[in-house]
């Protein structure tokens, strides 16, 4: 299979997220997808799948995640594992767990799926069930032996914040229980349903301290009994972080409809076209589209970026969340302490830890159908 030469200065995309559907049995909280995610009807078929993964591979990407909302409501998947073997990906599925029945597990072993990531939202069947605003813990757990008994390597990933960031040494000791051999501890990012419940999810310094040291504590005991990443949440930080190893650099998103992103969250910037790949091929969308052009390099940075020392190490951070927080998705990333705006991210981390009798008295926006179109309404 051989690769177009690429443009001067662009690589090629490493790492293909198929994101099936955005359609998913749970509500969480604190989910990176659309807050509009129904106005999204029209998912790719199996062809139009198969297509953008030969494309891809073509151009030279290797690994292969197929997620969603939760890919196992595909009935196709199966189908989408075996070609993805075919074409030579290291082939990854992401999944909540619910509806990955031994049948169907047993199936995609078979077809040559390599690695299966589980999440739990707790270690307690209450806290788990209340996050997600479903009765899966038990299931969950039925999962997670289904996926040893096939002999995996598993990935456990539990999203971090106010209601469950104390309960981090029983997330460890469950990991260990299981049998995982990689504990993904990820802080919740304030994209999507997350921003709109930040001021409920956003847990105080003294709680992230604690649990960090939780963390080391166990990785002292264990070993690599167990791999454990920590991921502090950016508001915390004084040094962003280099988003998607930045913007089209090496990772592709497909959203369901097929629109491409270069990163999870950046349909929530306002003024940019996404191409889709039903208009355009995958190669032309990676390397000529206006899009995954907008924010390579550094000619678009404003200052302090542009003649920063660490541009080329952090590429100035964030977009989404440069957005999110100032407007402008120019600007720098509010998480470095050199940016304007560091001072705007301070207050509203003060102001969350200040008012958290008043975010706990106040209703968390649970990921369901009728919230999306509400707030979809709204954001028009």
């Amino acid at each position: 299979m051989n690769a177009p030469l690429p443009p001067a200065g662009i690589a090629a995309p490493l790492w293909l997220l198929a994101e099936l559907t955005y359609r998913c049995p749970l509500h969480c909280a604190f989910c990176y997808n659309p807050v509009d995610y129904t106005r999204e009807k029209a998912e790719l078929s199996t062809a139009g799948w198969f297509d953008v993964m030969r494309q891809a591979r073509a151009l030279g990407a290797a690994q292969l995640g197929f997620s969603g909302g939760e890919p196992m409501l595909r009935d196709d998947l199966e189908e989408l594992v075996g070609e993805g073997r075919r074409l030579g990906f290291y082939t990854n599925l992401i999944t909540s767990g619910i509806g990955l029945t031994e049948t169907r597990l047993a199936r995609m072993k078979a077809l040559g799926l390599d690695h299966v990531q589980l999440s739990f939202q707790d270690s307690t069947r209450e806290m788990n069930d209340f996050l997600s605003s479903t009765r899966t813990f038990d299931l969950k757990l039925q999962v997670a032996k289904l996926i040893k008994q096939y002999d995996y390597p598993m990935v456990l990933n539990v999203v971090l914040h106010r209601f469950n960031l104390d309960h981090v040494g029983r997330i460890i000791e469950m990991a260990l229980e299981m049998g995982v051999e990689y504990l993904e501890l990820a802080n919740t990012q304030y994209y999507g349903w997350g921003l709109v419940n930040r001021a409920q999810l956003m847990p105080t310094r003294e709680q992230l301290v604690r649990a960090e040291a939780v963390v080391n504590d166990f990785r002292a005991r264990i070993g690599n009994k167990v791999r454990i990443l920590f991921v502090v949440p950016d508001y915390f930080e004084e040094r962003p972080k280099a988003c998607m190893n930045g913007w089209g650099s090496v990772f592709l998103g497909i959203a369901p409809d097929g629109t491409a992103l270069p990163c999870h969250a950046a349909r929530s910037l306002p003024g940019i076209a996404f191409p889709n790949v039903r208009d355009f091929s995958v190669e032309e969308i990676w390397y000529a589209s206006g899009a995954f052009n907008r924010y390579r390099g550094d000619a678009w940075m404003k200052s302090p970026c542009r003649s920063c020392p660490e541009k080329d190490k952090d590429f100035g951070g964030c977009r989404c969340q440069a957005y999110a927080m100032t407007g402008d998705a120019e600007n720098a990333d509010p998480v470095c302490a050199r940016s304007p705006h560091h001072a705007e991210l301070q207050t509203i981390v003060m102001q969350a830890q200040r008012g958290q009798a008043e975010a706990a008295a106040q209703p968390i926006v649970f990921r369901t159908d009728l919230n999306s179109r509400r707030i979809g309404t709204v954001g028009t």
